[in-house]
């Protein structure tokens, strides 16, 4: 999704929305990123000379320092792509790069749920799980661009992502009924009262406690931020998550650390990015 704020953080406009199609060659993925920021400005009646700067949240891993995509399974035909200096030379005006997830978590933590929080951790739910740490109003890059990168930590016979996410959802509820459901199926399920997907819920709120509590006992951040597509779920994974984070915590946090939702829903990401520009103005 392409769109605008201003330095206020009102989105100008309707947000442009534009299917990356990581399979295509890059010519073909970087015509629509421009054709995307093009299609705004027309839209809002701008030219380039309007705009400050173009911030991209990219699917990673990247290399923050030269502004290339690394090699990202997502983006096959983009493996060490320099994207940053591609979009740069096409507008001719500063352009800034960072990770998808940091750009919704920084995003929230500017303009959105955790505007007056000074320390945040954030998690992304979706096909997989992402993480971010702003401090200070400051993205936490780490010495490599990838603090919390957290996925491929090591838990129970796998990975984290295995189970916290959607194809985790998925797997809890095969592992209770034998059958297969998407996320959005055993969410569906849930709210009709199945008691199986309510289970899965239970369990997957469960294993969400875990890198929750890492974060908190790491970072020991004033708030938690959950966005992303399951936290549609949230009613039904909220209890358990937080019957266990609590016993998982140190006693001080466990009094007064919350977990909030993110309440800028898509916009998250391209206002997050957008802060990357207003960071550098």
């Amino acid at each position: 999704m392409t769109g605008a704020i201003n330095s206020e953080g009102k989105v100008l406009g309707s947000p442009v929305k534009v299917p990356t199609v990581g399979t295509d060659s890059s010519e073909s993925v970087v015509k629509r990123v421009t054709g995307s920021v093009e299609k705004t400005m027309t839209d809002l009646n701008l030219t380039i000379n309007d705009v400050e700067g173009i911030g991209i949240g990219s699917t990673g891993p990247l290399d923050l320092d030269t502004g290339f995509i690394l090699e990202c399974p997502q983006l096959p035909n983009m493996h060490f792509f320099p994207l940053r200096k591609t979009i740069q030379d096409h507008f001719g005006i500063p352009v800034y790069l960072n990770n998808d997830a940091n750009c919704l978590i920084y995003g929230e933590s500017i303009f959105g749920a955790a505007a007056d929080k000074k320390s945040v951790v954030g998690f992304t739910l979706g096909t997989g799980i992402g993480c971010a740490v702003v401090l200070n109003k400051k993205i936490l890059n780490g010495s490599t661009g990838t603090a919390g990168e957290i996925w491929p930590i090591p838990y129970q016979s796998g990975i984290i992502e295995d189970i916290v996410s959607g194809g985790g959802v998925s797997k809890i509820y095969n592992n209770i009924t034998g059958s297969d459901k998407t996320s959005y199926e055993v969410f569906n399920l849930a709210a009709e009262g199945d008691r199986d997907a309510i289970q899965t819920w239970n369990e997957f709120g469960t294993h969400l406690a875990v890198p929750i509590a890492w974060s908190i006992n790491l970072i020991d951040p004033e708030v938690i931020i959950l966005g992303g597509s399951i936290t549609s779920a949230y009613p039904f994974f909220k209890d358990s998550m937080e019957e266990h984070l609590r016993k998982w915590i140190c006693p001080v946090p466990a009094e007064r650390t919350k977990v909030i939702l993110a309440k800028l829903g898509d916009h998250a990401g391209f206002i997050g990015a957008a802060c990357l520009v207003l960071e550098n103005i």
